[in-house]
């Protein structure tokens, strides 16, 4: 309201000046000089009329401020009504997704996609996959989770891949196209990884597909929407792979980390407490052979504080979040993927050991308030 006020200021200025300043010299000549007494000094009429210039002016002046404060008022209720329909517009457009999220609790992907949805207050539901048979997701044949089944009226579309997830959803909150032409815009690609083994990667998967309207509108410049995307990358290249090895780093903490997924996960009996010890043996040998691929540091905590502090770093100390006032795509990808360590060794060091901790206690707090 301030800025549209200081912007209407100088027209309601302006209008006084021409009423109170113009007026007055723009009379004849022969008014003017009447104005004086016979006597040759100023009469009662002259002295009057030498006044309304000024009382001409005190009133364009006067008119000018209430002009200017209808039109700032008139100005804020239409920004108020506008940020009120586009809330309803993207209530709207997600009453109309029945969703499904395929999971595992404590993946780290599985938390990314959970955080987009919570903050931007998409309802969903949660399936549970078996880590050992996976008989939830027999119907698709991507065999990885996060999978999440969007229902759209009549239209009926897997999402794979969780930064796929995250874009095209956003994506369809934004700009309202159909979800089945979005998915279109994240074609699945096989490709070779380092390790000889055939993977999906997806084509754009950190890209918003709107025009340059909904882009600017979300974003205010292109430095903001480059700057998203580039830690979205980070967080999916680097600091996904600094979990495991922390969480597993020891055999104590391996344990402690298996009794956590068993408790979380959907085992049975059985098949719980054999992945507890056999799989916490598993993943400390594992994450030996993960700290060698990523060229970690021997102990490996270094790693994960020094990202903590790179992330800090990259919001700054002007603004709360990445996303400014408010979280965005890469603030709601970092704080889903810190977020799987909570009650572990591993997340209360990060917490002790790194500056991270105001800005993941706001993001919870975000998250937390986000409309219901």
């Amino acid at each position: 309201m301030a800025q549209a006020a200081r912007a209407l200021w100088p027209v309601g200025h302006a209008l006084a000046w021409r009423l109170g300043g113009r007026l007055p010299s723009g009379l004849p000549a022969r008014s003017r000089a009447g104005f004086a007494g016979a006597a040759g000094g100023p009469g009662p009429a002259a002295t009057a009329r030498k006044g309304s210039p000024r009382l001409l002016g005190a009133a364009a002046l006067a008119l000018g401020g209430v002009l200017g404060l209808y039109h700032t008022a008139r100005w804020h209720l239409r920004a108020q009504d506008l940020r009120a329909q586009r809330s309803a517009a993207q209530l709207s457009l997600s009453s109309r997704l029945q969703l499904t999220l395929y999971q595992y609790k404590t993946c780290p992907f599985c938390s990314k996609v959970r955080a987009f949805l919570d903050f931007h207050a998409l309802p969903y539901q949660v399936v549970e996959v078996n880590p050992v048979r996976r008989a939830e997701i027999k119907f698709s044949s991507y065999r990885k989770v996060p999978i999440l089944l969007a229902q759209e009226g009549e239209s009926l579309q897997q999402l794979n891949d969780s930064s796929v997830i995250i874009s095209a959803l956003k994506t369809y909150l934004v700009s309202g196209q159909p979800l089945e032409d979005i998915v279109t815009y994240y074609p699945p690609m096989k490709a070779v990884n380092d390790q000889g083994k055939e993977v999906t990667e997806f084509c754009n998967k950190y890209w918003l597909m709107l025009d340059e309207k909904e882009a600017q509108r979300m974003y205010g410049g292109k430095e903001a929407r480059t700057e998203e995307m580039k830690w979205r990358q980070w967080v999916d290249d680097w600091l996904v792979h600094l979990i495991s090895p922390n969480v597993y780093r020891t055999p104590a903490e391996a344990l402690a980390s298996f009794d956590y997924i068993v408790r979380e996960g959907k085992f049975g009996a059985v098949e719980g407490a054999v992945a507890k010890y056999l799989g916490a043996a598993a993943m400390y040998l594992i994450s030996k052979r993960l700290k060698s691929r990523h060229h970690l540091q021997d102990d490996v905590r270094e790693d994960l504080y020094e990202a903590a502090n790179k992330w800090v770093a990259a919001v700054g100390k002007d603004r709360p979040f990445m996303g400014g006032q408010k979280p965005n795509l890469a603030d709601l990808a970092v704080y889903g993927v810190l977020r799987v360590m909570e009650g572990l060794e591993a997340f209360d060091d990060l917490m002790c050991h790194t500056r991270i901790k105001p800005w993941y206690l706001r993001m919870e707090k975000a998250i937390a308030e986000a409309p219901q």
